[in-house]
């Protein structure tokens, strides 16, 4: 995937393709995981409605916990 150190980039983005097939490496995935099994658990909403705005409120104040953020990141190993 070549050198991933934001300090060698210069300011500069890197993109890296990642397979289709590959949720292990894509971070979203584990913030899915962790709105299911923690901030979801257990909650039956009444209507679709209503899970997406308690949904988007847990991951709206998931944004500041830095640790969650960080584990989230750590979990892809391409940190």
């Amino acid at each position: 995937m070549g050198d991933t150190n934001p300090d060698s980039l210069g300011g500069q983005i890197a993109i890296s393709f990642l397979p289709p097939c590959a949720p292990d490496l894509n971070r979203v995935e584990y913030w899915w995981a962790w709105l299911k099994r923690h901030a979801l658990a257990n909650y039956y909403p009444n209507n679709l409605r209503e899970l997406q705005t308690i949904a988007r409120n847990k991951l709206n104040s998931a944004q500041k916990r830095p640790s969650t953020i960080a584990a989230c990141w750590k979990q892809t190993t391409l940190w």
